[in-house]
């Protein structure tokens, strides 16, 4: 693999509430720094996993279009990387026709490498997501505060 022909893929999908209307998102970036996005509200509702699915098919659908042939994602979603990447997770049986549709379309391309970060990290694709209902970027949590606080 070559990072001449790697593209970059950022995805996230929003379900508000969850379950609720999904919002989709995709930024491709060519090698050379082109920069193609999409983002569209789902035409029905869903569960946040289920958005990141359809977010992921959106930004493959688009990296094809293109050409891509090699691909690496970027996501928020641990399921998606844990589910999709290894495929060493156990299944999320509600999700299996989306996995597999992911996956079929992840055989399209020579080379796909999986890059988690956090929310902030991924904000373009976040922002898009939730843009298509109007919402602006999902706040961050309180520097400082951790994930899981302890009561009381």
């Amino acid at each position: 693999m070559s990072d001449v022909s790697l593209w970059q893929l950022a995805c996230d999908g929003s379900a508000v509430p969850n379950p609720g209307r999904q919002g989709l998102a995709a930024v491709l970036r060519s090698p050379d720094g082109a920069r193609h996005v999409r983002a569209m509200a789902w035409p029905s509702s869903g569960c946040n996993n289920e958005a990141e699915l359809r977010a992921l098919m959106l930004g493959l659908a688009m990296a094809q279009a293109h050409g891509a042939r090699q691909l690496r994602i970027q996501t928020d979603s641990s399921v998606l990387v844990d589910q999709l990447a290894d495929g060493r997770a156990p299944t999320i049986q509600r999700l299996l026709p989306l996995l597999r549709e992911a996956l079929d379309a992840l055989a399209g391309f020579e080379h796909v490498q999986w890059l988690w970060v956090p929310r902030h990290r991924n904000a373009e694709a976040d922002a898009l997501a939730r843009g298509v209902h109007g919402l602006g970027p999902k706040p961050g949590r309180p520097v400082g505060m951790k994930k899981n606080r302890r009561k009381l």
